[in-house]
């Protein structure tokens, strides 16, 4: 017999490149990448809120500050200076609970998702294309949306919310959830889960491009190339700055929907309406300039956090 003529044993995908990356051992290894970045992800939540929560707690109270006889305060300094007089400086501290509780799984459910979803979409070079950063992003926001950020914000904004009424109805992060589903439902901690996951979708696309987009710009022609940790913050900082002036709007949509007024409003298009009609489109960019200062702070923390964790996990973590 010719073996000559007897065509070779070839692997059953060498005329499918494409599923390669789709067998067991690719999943598993997305699998693995994504329980990296749900692990890593949690520590960094945990860390980067107790930083930079009293930048949240001003910008929420301005975001709620309506215009008129309820209106409070007159800018970030009166803001600041009325909280601490009224309550003391760990008034700016007020419901932090509730956000460390929910920054933990917010940023596992992010940085888990992005990993997964990167890890489908990088072509042989390991990178990925610019619409698969947006995509990959966009992916990250609404899981986060729908897992942590909907409920917890909910909560955050009525316990912040309260504590701008004479007397507080709620007495810590248990009682006020109970008081709110008592009052509400389950559904009174998932007010405006659609503001929410348009905000959170189009807050990770922007900032998960911008950073990608940055690190392989900084790379060049050598993926392996690693980014100063200091580099990577001032990234996270960019990224953080696109991210608000693309969707601040949206933001206060998101949290007049989540306040304890939301009732007035029929629906997140409604809340804009409103907003618009009842206060100007100057309306939607309140609390700017202290969401600009958080973000960027948030961001830039977040990612140098992040990839610290993750640099050690991919030494010592082995697919």
């Amino acid at each position: 017999m010719d073996r000559s003529r007897v065509p070779l044993l070839l692997s059953p995908y060498q005329n499918r490149p494409w599923m390669v990356n789709d067998g067991a051992a690719a999943a598993a290894a997305g699998g693995s990448k994504g329980l990296k970045g749900i692990v890593a992800g949690g520590i960094t939540g945990g860390i980067e809120i107790c930083i930079t929560y009293p930048t949240e707690y001003v910008k929420t109270q301005l975001q709620l500050d309506e215009k008129g006889a309820n209106k409070r305060y007159n800018g970030i300094a009166d803001c600041v200076k009325k909280t601490v007089s009224e309550r003391g400086f760990f008034g700016l501290y007020r419901g932090l609970s509730v956000l460390v509780y929910g920054s933990i799984p917010k940023s596992a459910a992010r940085f888990g998702a992005f990993e997964y979803l990167r890890s489908k979409a990088v072509n042989s070079q390991g990178q990925l294309s610019n619409s698969g950063k947006l995509l990959c992003g966009l992916g990250a926001g609404v899981c986060e949306a729908i897992v942590a950020v909907t409920p917890m914000e909910t909560i955050k904004v009525k316990f912040i919310n309260d504590q701008r009424s004479a007397n507080p109805r709620f007495k810590g992060f248990a009682h006020g959830v109970g008081e709110i589903i008592k009052a509400e439902g389950i559904s009174g901690i998932y007010k405006g889960l659609s503001a929410t996951i348009l905000k959170q979708g189009s807050n990770q696309a922007i900032r998960f491009f911008v950073m990608e987009s940055l690190k392989d710009l900084y790379k060049g022609d050598d993926p392996n190339k690693s980014v100063p940790k200091l580099l990577v913050g001032a990234f996270g900082a960019v990224a953080g700055a696109a991210s608000v002036f693309g969707n601040t709007p949206l933001d206060v949509v998101k949290t007049r929907m989540q306040g304890l007024e939301a009732s007035k409003y029929k629906n997140t298009a409604d809340c804009a309406l409103q907003i618009f009609r009842n206060e100007g489109p100057a309306a939607f960019y309140k609390g700017t300039v202290p969401r600009l200062g958080r973000v960027c702070l948030d961001v830039g923390i977040t990612f140098m956090i992040y990839d610290s964790f993750m640099e050690v996990f991919n030494k010592v973590w082995k697919d």
